[in-house]
């Protein structure tokens, strides 16, 4: 029995012995611990049940043990003392300052950060722009400056009791395909254009059902291998902000300071991209029971184009390029807000 557990049943016997003897711990780990494969851990046992215990006084009133019960609640909550972040650009926070890692073009404002610093918690952010599935489980990733990042799993402590995971969408190419397009919209004849051409031969990639379920199975295996090597960790899949709804550029002009300089065919074309990567988390998370946190849905009224984009659009300098149409510092506050939401719920 997990210590959050042990400690909410002594609460229970407390107030009525007879019920707290009836329910068994599976019950008690629904009531109290993680949704995940282990039970949350808020610190030693003993300690928290003298606390807690003694709080109450011995009294069966009704008013002191709710008090007590929530004390109880709000410490399951709080128990995060180890966050790691694993994933991609979505999740690193490029154009956001200040940044942690230039190589890695990770900001130290990015939703992991936010998040843990209204916990309280320790954070190892392993996430790396450009990472993919395959980079975050078992391959080493080389950035386009020649740094090498070795698979971000094995920076993955035993010991850590909260793990947010973002990836995907480079699996299935989505922030590259549209940087692509923006720029052979802009200047065919960069540089720019011709290095990224070999990995778009076709154009915009189409999310065909095969690519969908190879970048559902690589969340899949993550989220697998998170649990064998940390077996007390929550782990929480966290999709893809908004970039695009049905309104965005519906008709042929671009948007403010041509933030998104795509045909009306490109914008359906990363549409169809973005609603993929959505279905590869849901995919994900059936077969894995993961909880999801669905900011897709969260910023749907804030893609580009809305009054209030939570993603950069088109930067058209070599210097920033990188940043666009990824989460700006609204999108990730807002992303740190529903994960602080979620844990306390």
């Amino acid at each position: 029995m997990s210590n959050v557990v042990a400690v909410c049943k002594a609460l229970l016997e407390v107030r009525d012995p007879e019920f707290a003897s009836s329910l068994s711990p599976g019950q008690l780990r629904h009531r109290y611990g993680s949704a995940q494969e282990g039970p949350r851990r808020i610190g030693p046992a003993e300690v928290c049940g003298r606390q807690t215990v003694r709080r109450v006084g011995g009294d069966r009133s009704g008013t002191r043990f709710r008090r007590a019960h929530r004390t109880c609640e709000h410490w399951a909550m709080t128990q995060y003392r180890h966050v790691v972040a694993l994933g991609s650009s979505f999740a690193a926070g490029p154009g956001i300052e200040p940044i942690e890692d230039f190589p890695a073009m990770r900001s130290k404002r990015n939703y992991a950060h936010l998040a843990a610093e209204r916990l309280g918690a320790d954070l190892v952010d392993l996430t790396v722009s450009g990472a993919t599935t395959a980079t975050i489980l078992d391959t080493p990733q080389i950035t386009m400056a020649g740094v090498e990042f070795a698979p971000q799993i094995e920076g993955l402590p035993a010991d850590a009791d909260l793990v947010t995971l973002t990836a995907g969408g480079n699996d299935l190419q989505f922030a590259g395909s549209m940087l692509y397009e923006a720029w052979r919209q802009k200047d065919p004849d960069s540089p720019l254009v011709t290095m990224m051409a070999q990995q778009f031969p076709r154009g915009v990639p189409a999310p065909t059902t095969e690519a969908i379920e190879a970048t559902a199975q690589g969340l899949l295996r993550i989220v697998q291998t998170v649990r064998s090597r940390a077996a007390d960790a929550r782990v929480v899949l966290v999709d893809y902000l908004t970039v695009l709804d049905d309104a965005t550029g519906s008709d042929d002009a671009t948007g403010p300071d041509n933030d998104l300089p795509f045909s009306a065919a490109q914008r359906a074309a990363f549409r169809r991209i973005q609603d993929g990567i959505a279905r590869a988390y849901g995919i994900a998370a059936d077969r894995s029971a993961a909880e999801v946190l669905r900011v897709s849905e969260l910023s749907a009224e804030h893609a580009l184009g809305s009054a209030e984009p939570w993603v950069f659009g088109f930067q058209p300098t070599l210097e920033s390029t990188a940043h666009s149409f990824h989460p700006n510092e609204k999108g990730m506050a807002a992303v740190a807000d529903a994960l602080v939401r979620l844990l306390e719920s």
